[in-house]
């Protein structure tokens, strides 16, 4: 695959920013995620310095991921593409239980 070059702007900075080709989408979503974050934390008001915002911005997201990768249950530890099959299989299984119900109406 080839590196492509994408433009992008966090909280009015423009970056030039490189990915693999295809995966343009997923690097715009996670630019627009890191602007959320970094405005909602300069918009409180409590932390000045783009430096400071972003490291903060960086914990708090360094922090959601951690919480998601250490949460109990069925779904613990799984990957989101895991997490995708796991939940298509639990549709499916719904998609048959339901169906008998159908005829019904």
């Amino acid at each position: 695959m080839s590196v492509i070059q994408i433009q992008a702007t966090i909280m009015g900075q423009p970056y030039t920013l490189a990915c693999r080709e295809g995966e343009q989408a997923a690097l715009h979503h996670a630019v627009s995620y890191l602007d959320q974050k970094m405005r909602a934390i300069r918009d409180a008001g409590k932390i000045k310095g783009t430096d400071r915002i972003a490291v903060m911005a960086a914990l708090g997201i360094a922090a959601e991921l951690l919480s998601t990768q250490q949460a109990e249950g069925p779904f613990a530890g799984l990957t989101i593409a895991e997490w995708k099959q796991q939940v298509a299989a639990i549709n499916d299984v719904l998609d048959q239980a339901l169906a008998p119900q159908e005829k019904l109406f």
